[in-house]
Formats: structure tokens, C-alpha cells, sequence
């Protein structure tokens, strides 16, 4: 496994970020593991998640885009904290993007987004925390699409759940890419955590134990993609 890899997971276990335990997920689905991208919270922090993200984005899709598309609200911070990481570390200027939950009806900056509005011929790459089924690109996708004449260049979100998607058994991620026809890509996969923690001590614990790996191949078994 690549040293950033093993960098990052050490990273989401540092900042309480990837937890293990009993949680229900957006999704409905009962999960022995969570992902929680609020846990960011320190200006280090932030940081040094915002050059995660660059350095994944630009090895995945190069610097050929114009703006960061983060989805309401975990996706606003994203975005602002990469295309800040994206400029000192490639000197490429990147615009943040965000829509806004309820429409603004006043104001100079009165619509549904926030921050730099989309033009025709943007390329625009959309930032996530996690992605488990999909079922958020339902709503994500179309309000991209809508503000402009765009092309999407692809999805980077911090963590690869390989859980099936809404529609069969693919990924997640893979099914995105099938459906609306973008590329899609993450930091670190749940397979390289796994890997990685698995009878692993960090801080003088082991997360991942024989009893918590056992939960998490049930969950595979059930909601794994092929």
C-alpha cells in the first residue's frame, strides 16, 4: 500500500473521523463502521485534508478543471479547503462551488448556490466526504448540470466504502460512473483501512480485532459490491 495511504488512514483515526462501532447510515443500512468528515475541525487539520484531496484530485484528473462542486454542507468546507491546498501545491487558480440547501431570495448572491456560479463550458470536479449507495448524486448531479453548460470531470470523495450501489451489485463509485458517465476516484479504499488496521495497535489500541472484523465481513457479505 502506498505511504500516503497509510498516512491518511493514521489521519481519519487521529482526527475521530473513521470510528468503529454500531451505526445506521443515511442510507438505512445498519454499519460497523462510519465515516464522519465534520470530525474536521482544527485549522491543521483542515489543512492537511484539503491537501489530501488535491493531491488525489490531481493525480486522478490532472489540473485541467475550473471548479470544486462540494454538496451541502459537509461538501462546502471540502471544497474551499482544497481549492486553497490545489493552488500552493500546483499554483492553479480553482473556483469553490456550493448549493445551498433552501434558495436565497435576496441579496446580490440570491439562487441556490454559493460562492463562484458555474459558466458554459466549465469543467468542474465534485468533492465528497464518503459515498455509500450513491443516492446523493440524484440530487447533486442534476444541480451541477442545471447551472451551466458544464462538463463534469469526476467525483473525488476521502473514503471507498465497496458497498453495493441503489441498482445492483456494482459499487457505489463504479455505478456513479456508469449512470451519469464521469469518472470517479478516492483517497483510500474500506478494503486498504481494513488492511491496514486489522490486528494493527494505533495509540494503544486496536481498532479492527478479530470480533469487529468479523461484524465488518457480515456487512460485506450483505452489502459488499462484486
Amino acid at each position: 500500500m502506498e505511504q500516503y495511504k497509510q498516512e491518511f488512514i493514521d489521519f481519519m483515526v487521529d482526527c475521530q473521523v473513521l470510528k468503529f462501532g454500531d451505526f445506521t447510515l443515511k442510507s438505512g443500512r445498519k454499519s460497523p463502521f462510519f465515516m464522519n468528515a465534520g470530525a474536521y475541525v482544527s485549522g491543521s487539520q483542515l489543512m492537511k485534508l484539503g491537501e489530501y484531496y488535491a493531491k488525489a484530485i490531481h493525480d486522478n484528473y490532472g489540473d485541467d478543471f475550473d471548479v470544486l462542486f462540494g454538496p451541502a454542507y459537509k461538501g462546502i468546507p471540502l471544497a474551499v479547503v482544497t481549492a486553497e491546498a490545489f493552488y500552493r501545491l500546483y499554483g492553479k487558480e480553482i473556483k469553490y462551488c456550493s448549493d445551498r440547501k433552501e434558495e436565497k431570495d435576496h441579496g446580490a448572491d440570491k439562487g441556490g448556490l454559493l460562492g463562484y456560479k458555474p459558466q458554459d463550458g466549465d469543467k468542474v470536479v465534485m468533492i465528497e466526504d464518503v459515498t455509500t449507495s450513491g443516492k446523493s448524486m440524484e440530487e447533486t448531479v442534476p444541480k451541477v448540470r442545471a447551472a451551466a453548460n458544464v462538463e463534469i470531470v469526476g467525483l473525488m470523495v476521502s473514503l471507498n466504502r465497496c458497498e453495493k450501489g441503489m441498482n445492483g451489485d456494482k459499487s457505489a463509485l463504479d455505478e456513479i460512473c456508469e449512470t451519469y458517465g464521469f469518472k470517479t476516484g478516492a483517497i483510500v479504499s474500506m478494503k486498504e483501512v481494513i488492511e491496514y488496521l486489522y490486528n494493527r495497535e494505533v495509540n494503544g489500541k486496536v481498532l479492527i480485532d478479530d470480533e469487529c472484523k468479523g461484524r465488518i465481513d457480515a456487512y460485506y457479505e450483505q452489502y459488499g459490491a462484486k
